[in-house]
């Protein structure tokens, strides 16, 4: 029989974390319950420094709450059993080996599985390919642009095949003409098996444009979901031309209506910090 529950259940999660120097414990998140669909593709905004990524390490099994459970396809997470194995991690910043050619590192997990190094090498062409960096191989992550970088490193983490796609910002440090490029280069690839996805950013426009649900956080400490929106736009997508349709726009408008006042409230902690 089918199994019907989410790919990630967040239920009722607080994280807290010791304050310094003695000081009382800084609460990040706060009673935070939501879920990640089977094949879902689900974005988490929300103003800057409010805990987007504490809750994707809790997801990944990095982080273990302080109340509350997570569970993955209905399995609780526990803290003893170390990380989500059934979760593929892209961090803002390239996890890359600067010593290892670029199809050493998309192999290196497989390497580190024990996999047969010929066929290790077989799929890592097949994964380079994929994202556009076939005849690449040869090159160490310093003779690649910032692109063929974040390319290398979805092959790194697809090449796994992760039920579940956790993604920390991964297209933030690239120029615009760029991101939309990998954008539309993850949505080709996210469509070919519908893979899980969590997908955390702080660009509204990002997440619309991707997403099948939208979830918007509170201002810190003590972050929770006050919103969670259902993205009802056709696929596939092109995401510099959704961006100019009306229903775009509408959901835009309406979800920035939800956010405002908390990127208010962030921005005026930090002022006053």
């Amino acid at each position: 029989m089918t199994s019907t529950a989410p790919a990630l259940a967040f239920d009722d999660v607080t994280c807290r974390f010791a304050g310094r120097d003695g000081g009382p414990a800084y609460t990040a998140v706060a009673n935070a319950t939501l879920t990640v669909g089977v094949g879902e593709f689900v974005s988490v905004v929300g103003p800057t420094g409010c805990g987007k990524s504490t809750l994707l390490n809790v997801a990944a099994g990095l982080l273990a709450p302080s109340s509350g459970t997570i569970s993955a396809f209905g399995e609780k997470l526990v803290a003893a059993d170390g990380v989500n194995r059934r979760a593929g991690y892209m961090f803002q910043a390239d996890a890359l080996m600067p010593w290892r050619t670029g199809i050493d590192n998309v192999i290196a997990g497989l390497d580190f599985r024990g996999v047969p190094r010929s066929e290790a090498r077989q799929r890592g062409e097949e994964w380079l390919r994929r994202v556009g960096l076939a005849g690449f191989g040869d090159r160490y992550p310093h003779q690649m642009s910032g692109g063929m970088r974040k390319r290398l490193a979805l092959a790194q983490t697809l090449i796994l095949s992760p039920d579940i796609l956790l993604m920390d910002e991964p297209f933030s440090a690239l120029d615009v003409q760029t991101r939309q490029l990998m954008e539309n280069e993850l949505l080709a690839l996210w469509a070919e098996d519908r893979k899980s996805v969590l997908f955390i950013t702080h660009d509204l426009e990002e997440a619309i444009a991707l997403s099948d649900r939208v979830i918007v956080l509170s201002a810190g400490p003590g972050t929770r979901p006050i919103g969670d929106f259902r993205i009802d736009l056709p696929r596939p997508r092109d995401v510099s031309e959704i961006r100019m349709t009306p229903a775009f726009l509408d959901l835009h408008r309406v979800i920035w209506a939800a956010m405002k006042e908390e990127v208010l409230k962030a921005y005026q902690a930090q002022k006053a910090a």
